[in-house]
């Protein structure tokens, strides 16, 4: 599992590094203004869809049930399956983005409502971005689905290598767009659009290597079917919380000042690359382990499994929130502060990417965690979470965006990803499927206060030596910057070992191997 965890997170690892790279240019070329907040919002309706009918409750449906098939029926049942998944999740998405594209002005009402007050800026540029990345939604849904029959057979480096190509495809479109049609937002929206079907090809031959075969099949709604719709259903919404909650939080910021949306779009960012290498690829490895243990009966195989991923994850999280926190405007202005990017937007985004980062550890508990409720067939307590946690995050919004501006909708989130974690670990503990024994709570407490005194220590000589770091000329930010983070991970290792979690030495080794 802990192989497969660095696989999953070495391929997101660098997909998340070309991301940062694509934003680079974004801000960059279109600054924190109208056409930033527009395509902005043109990419987050088609990347919900896909980790919500995707990623999400997809996955968690239809990966334990393909790989229980895949063990007690063989290879032609599961490939049968497969198939007729594949053809009705694309029959069922095409339908809606047909519907999309002729509806578009109500859909961009529903997801940034303030783009229709005063702006038409926002508004126009909005609706054409939009509908050029409204089909991504259909391409990306199907390549999660052939990238769950992978994961289903244990092969997880293709699916996870796909979405290289749509950060590498992505910057090749934004830099001939605006070089050659100065056109950049448009370009790197076809981009988009592009990445989606690249993807899926790549996946599918992925599959055929692997020798399924797999294409689309006209779907009959046999035991199968109605086992996947009544698993995945209730999983969309309890599955896809975070995602809806980071909706919630850009209608609310559509409502701000123009800029609002890309400052919390850029911090947000920066806050997916762990979130990103970590729970995403944690969960991905541990959802099929669990199963199979618990297909076995071996519960506190299941548990133990749950409680090394937490222990992994926590010891690069726990660091990585509290470093993003003490250096969220030097690390902001060093990547993105440059072109049309001012310093005022660097400031505002700086003080979102705090907000979100103080939530980190909680975002990618709820990633460990609720595979535990999915691998025991459970789908509808993370949707009574989901709920609570969704209105939860709405209330605070309201409550908060006026009075914290730009801090306010990622605060919410945070506050309701903690809620969140609360909830799903209780009920898990209270049904005997999660037990974090007394070792396991010292060496958390130990990760928390090495990850607080790295961050005092990094904030300490920050003042001392470059207390005007975001105005500095570029280079010398972005050197600056990436010392300090170096620093920061001595220090932290240096406390790991001070505590005796582990030596320098042994988690150096332990990635290594």
């Amino acid at each position: 599992m802990f192989k497969n965890l660095l696989t999953v997170g070495g391929w997101t690892l660098l997909s998340r590094v070309l991301g940062l790279v694509r934003d680079l240019q974004l801000a960059a070329l279109l600054g924190a203004g109208p056409v930033q907040d527009a395509y902005q919002v043109a990419c987050r309706l088609p990347n919900m869809f896909r980790r919500l009918f995707g990623e999400g409750a997809f996955n968690a449906a239809f990966v334990p049930q393909f790989s229980a098939m895949l063990e007690t029926e063989g290879e032609a049942s599961s490939q049968r399956f497969a198939a007729e998944t594949l053809g009705a999740m694309l029959l069922w998405l095409s339908l809606l983005c047909i519907l999309g594209e002729l509806f578009m002005p109500a859909v961009l009402w529903l997801v940034a409502p303030g783009f229709h007050d005063g702006n038409t800026d926002r508004y126009a540029i909005g609706l054409g971005l939009t509908r050029i990345t409204l089909p991504y939604m259909v391409l990306i849904c199907a390549t999660a689905l052939v990238s769950g029959v992978l994961n289903g057979m244990h092969r997880f480096s293709a699916a996870a290598a796909a979405y290289v190509a749509f950060n590498v495809i992505g910057i090749g479109a934004t830099w001939i767009g605006a070089h050659f049609f100065h056109a950049p937002a448009e370009a790197s929206a076809w981009g988009v659009t592009i990445s989606g079907a690249v993807q899926l090809v790549l996946v599918l031959w992925a599959t055929h290597r692997a020798g399924l075969t797999l294409l689309p099949r006209w779907p009959h709604l046999n035991t199968h079917a109605r086992t996947l719709i009544t698993r995945m259903v209730p999983g969309l919404i309890g599955s896809g919380v975070t995602q809806v909650n980071l909706l919630v939080d850009t209608m609310i910021a559509s409502e701000l000042p123009t800029g609002a949306v890309s400052w919390l779009y850029f911090a947000d960012r920066l806050n997916q690359l762990p979130l990103g290498v970590l729970g995403a690829a944690a969960g991905t490895t541990l959802l099929p382990v669990m199963t199979r243990l618990i297909a076995s009966g071996d519960e506190a195989g299941a548990r133990g499994s749950m409680n090394r991923s937490l222990d992994y994850t926590a010891m690069l999280t726990l660091p990585a929130a509290f470093g993003l926190m003490a250096l969220a405007p030097g690390i902001i202005a060093a990547l993105f502060g440059v072109g049309r990017f001012t310093t005022l937007d660097v400031v505002h985004s700086a003080a979102a990417l705090r907000a979100y980062s103080l939530g980190l550890p909680a975002f990618v508990c709820i990633k460990v965690l609720t595979p535990g409720f999915y691998a025991h067939g459970d789908t509808s307590t993370p949707v009574r979470i989901g709920f609570l946690t969704i209105s939860l995050n709405l209330a605070l919004n309201l409550l908060l965006y006026r009075p914290l501006v730009e801090v306010g909708p990622p605060l919410a989130s945070t506050i309701a990803a903690f809620v969140n974690v609360g909830l799903l670990a209780a009920i898990l503990y209270r049904r005997g499927h999660f037990q974090a024994d007394t070792v396991q709570i010292s060496r958390l407490a130990k990760m928390l206060a090495a990850s607080v005194v790295m961050a005092a220590v990094v904030i300490g000589v920050q003042h001392m030596l470059a207390p005007d770091l975001i105005v500095w000329p570029k280079l010398l930010r972005f050197v600056t910057v990436a010392a300090l983070i170096g620093f920061g991970g001595i220090v932290y290792l240096a406390m790991l070992a001070a505590t005796g979690v582990a030596s320098p030495r042994s988690v150096l080794r332990r990635f290594a191997r």
